[in-house]
């Protein structure tokens, strides 16, 4: 599984960092992908961010 995260929807809420901090990264205002493939371990941690993230700008791109 790959994400990637719509730097022009981020908000910088840092929700997504929270709850899986082995994907996502602030850099500046905004939120990056660290590790992509999501690493085997980090995917239900990564699936919860996408889930939770305000204004839906993490999107799963499934292999």
């Amino acid at each position: 599984m790959r994400v990637r995260v719509d730097p022009d929807i981020c908000t910088g809420c840092e929700l997504c960092v929270t709850t899986c901090p082995e994907v996502f990264e602030m850099r500046g205002d905004k939120s990056i992908v660290i590790n992509n493939p999501v690493p085997r371990l980090a995917e239900e941690n990564c699936r919860k961010a996408v889930e939770e993230c305000p204004v839906e700008a993490i999107i799963i791109e499934e292999d």
